[in-house]
């Protein structure tokens, strides 16, 4: 995240954060907890959140946990909030689970964000940008037959209520390195819509 936090600052004139957060360690609510924790310490009266994969899960989350929590947008890049094939493929196996960790069977298996993240997207601006550059082996080990980022297909991005929804021709991994991806955050946080 750091390469989006560069441009952010210098294109767009944004104060950026980065939070880091124990996605093996930590189930999805107490990580959630911890960055409830970690915005309160900043003492902002605004914030907006980009979130990449697990962490435009866990940013929505944050907000399901807190309604009318502090104003602000968030934009999920690559986040699975219908679920993800490909962790559903991987939970299979019992040598995966110190891999996947606590908070991906809370975030994407066992539940998704479209089971309780629906209020969130009516109380403030969600935009949701996927990738359509399949790259990565997970593709080899998963049969998406649909438009994917190499790890998380483009109807997995999906949840009902959001405010704009982008397609964009970046992998996962990609999208943390996409000049695109950071100003088309940036016009989301700015204006509530991606540019078109």
């Amino acid at each position: 995240m750091y390469l989006i936090k560069r441009r952010l600052e210098r294109k767009h004139g944004m104060h950026v954060h980065l939070f880091s957060y124990p996605s093996v360690r930590g189930t999805l609510d107490e990580n959630a907890a911890a960055l409830t924790n970690y915005i309160r310490v900043s003492g902002a009266d605004e914030v907006h959140i980009i979130g990449h994969s697990l962490g435009g899960v866990l940013a929505l989350r944050m907000y399901a946990n807190n309604p009318g929590f502090l104003p602000g947008r968030v934009v999920c890049l690559g986040s699975p909030l219908s679920g993800s094939r490909a962790a559903n493929f991987m939970n299979e196996f019992e040598w995966t689970k110190d891999i996947i960790g606590k908070s991906v069977p809370d975030a994407i298996i066992h539940q998704t964000a479209n089971d309780w993240a629906s209020h969130v997207s009516n109380e403030r601006d969600v935009g949701v940008i996927a990738g359509t550059v399949s790259l990565g082996l997970t593709r080899l080990m998963v049969n998406f037959e649909e438009e994917n980022d190499g790890l998380i297909s483009v109807s997995e991005t999906r949840i009902a209520g959001v405010t704009d929804h982008l397609t964009s021709p970046v992998s996962h991994i990609g999208m943390l390195v996409s000049a695109n991806v950071v100003d088309q955050s940036a016009a989301f946080i700015k204006n509530g819509s991606f540019l078109r």
